[in-house]
């Protein structure tokens, strides 16, 4: 861990402070995965964790608070999304590589994020500033890149300059999105994982570059 981490009242935290902060917020991780956010009570994470109550107001001052933290920390991993498009070919069997590869690591995102982010989805959806920022954050790391491909095939002639990139590539993003937090819902409708991905890799090159991935 680097960098300060300070307690509620402004004091530096020492290593054990620090892997005592690190424990609570990974006890409520766990927790998120098994029980709804609105359940998970303070008591319950600092017995989780083998500590007080007390010892978790030092470092959170509610478990929303704790749960930011999570969310924020999720966001920065999020950023290296932008890595799956950027600088990245998009014609030939390069360009289908480049779809599967976005899909793939899109996919894996969010389900090794699936707790917070299901949490970051309610608080956004409800109105809440904060669980929105985090949410565009995340959105916005592949958002912005698909645009500016996009753009970049404009330029160069492969893709027609009336298509608006920008809106493309946000559809293109909510849609991932939401396949992403469905994916247990498409395997009962019988559709693998295996299926899932060529078809998703198929529409995300369709709609950037207009035209069908080469075999």
């Amino acid at each position: 861990m680097t960098g300060q981490v300070r307690t509620v009242d402004g004091r530096v935290a020492g290593r054990r402070g620090q892997a005592t902060r690190q424990k609570l917020l990974d006890c409520l991780s766990e927790m998120l995965s098994s029980s709804p956010y609105r359940d998970v009570k303070v008591i319950d994470v600092a017995r989780r964790a083998g500590t007080s109550p007390a010892t978790f107001y030092q470092y959170f001052p509610d478990v929303e608070g704790a749960v930011l933290e999570i969310a924020e920390a999720m966001a920065k991993e999020g950023a290296a999304l932008t890595d799956l498009v950027a600088g990245r070919s998009w014609t030939g069997k390069a360009g289908r590589q480049t779809a599967e590869d976005l899909v793939e690591g899109f996919l894996g995102f969010w389900r090794k994020n699936d707790a917070i982010l299901r949490v970051v989805d309610l608080g956004a959806a409800e109105g809440d500033k904060r669980f929105y920022k985090i949410r565009m954050k995340v959105l916005n790391s592949v958002n912005n890149s698909l645009a500016d491909a996009i753009k970049d095939l404009q330029s160069r002639g492969r893709v027609d300059k009336e298509v608006n990139a920008a809106a493309v590539a946000g559809s293109l993003v909510a849609m991932l999105a939401s396949v992403a937090g469905h994916q247990k819902g498409f395997q009962s409708w019988g559709v693998k994982q295996a299926e899932l991905k060529p078809s998703l890799a198929l529409l995300v090159h369709l709609g950037v570059t207009g035209k069908k991935p080469a075999k």
